[in-house]
C-alpha cells in the first residue's frame, strides 16, 4: 500500500476493484486535525525569539503541518509566549474568543505560565490559564524550541484522544475545566 495509506488511523483492506479504508469518523477527524494545527504566534516577551527559533530552518515546524496564521479566524491553535500585564489580558481573550472551535492553547515560558520572575509584580497575570483555558504548558526561561516541538507533540496525543460525540469537538482538557488539570513539559 502506499504510504498515506498505510499512516491512516483504520483498516486497509483490499476491496474488489481496489482497496478501502475502514475507519471511525472520530480517527479521521482527529487525524486530520493533529496533522494541520495552525497557530497564531502571540508573542509578549523574550520567549517569542525562541518561538521564532522554531519556525526557522534549523526546526522547521512547517514539516509538522504548523503553519503559522496572522488572523485567529484562521487558527485553531494560540501560542502564549511570554509576559502576560494585564493590560493585554483583554485583547488575549478577544482574540481567544474569534477562533474557531475546537482551539487550544499552548502557554510557553515561565512569564505566560505562572509569571516567572515578574510575578510579584502588580501589573502581571499570575498565568496565562486564570484568563483562558490552557491546554499544555512548556516550562522554561526561556525555553528552547525544541520543548515548543515536544508541547505540540502533547497537543497531537490529545487531539488524538478527542470524540465529536462528547462535546462537539472540545477537547478533554476544555472538557474537564482548564483550571482543574495542568499538563506540564
Amino acid at each position: 500500500m502506499s504510504i498515506i495509506l498505510d499512516n491512516l488511523p483504520g483498516v486497509v483492506g483490499s476491496l474488489p476493484g481496489g482497496s478501502g479504508v475502514i475507519a471511525k469518523a472520530d480517527d479521521m477527524i482527529n487525524w486530520a486535525r493533529k496533522s494541520s494545527l495552525w497557530p497564531m504566534t502571540f508573542g509578549l516577551a523574550c520567549c517569542a525569539i525562541e518561538m521564532m527559533g522554531a519556525y526557522a530552518s534549523r526546526f522547521d515546524f512547517d514539516r509538522m503541518g504548523v503553519i503559522p496564521r496572522p488572523s485567529p479566524r484562521q487558527a485553531d491553535l494560540i501560542i502564549i509566549a511570554g509576559t502576560v500585564v494585564k493590560k493585554m489580558a483583554d485583547p488575549i481573550i478577544q482574540v481567544y474568543k474569534q477562533m474557531p472551535e475546537p482551539r487550544f492553547v499552548i502557554s510557553y515560558g515561565s512569564c505566560s505560565n505562572c509569571g516567572g520572575p515578574y510575578y510579584d509584580s502588580y501589573s502581571v497575570v499570575k498565568g496565562v490559564d486564570k484568563i483562558i483555558p490552557v491546554d499544555i504548558y512548556v516550562a522554561g526561561c526561556p525555553p528552547r524550541p525544541e520543548a515548543l516541538q515536544f508541547g505540540l507533540l502533547q497537543l497531537q496525543k490529545k487531539i488524538e484522544q478527542m470524540q465529536m460525540s462528547r462535546g462537539g469537538g472540545a477537547s478533554p482538557q476544555q472538557l474537564k475545566g482548564s483550571r482543574d488539570i495542568g499538563t506540564a513539559v
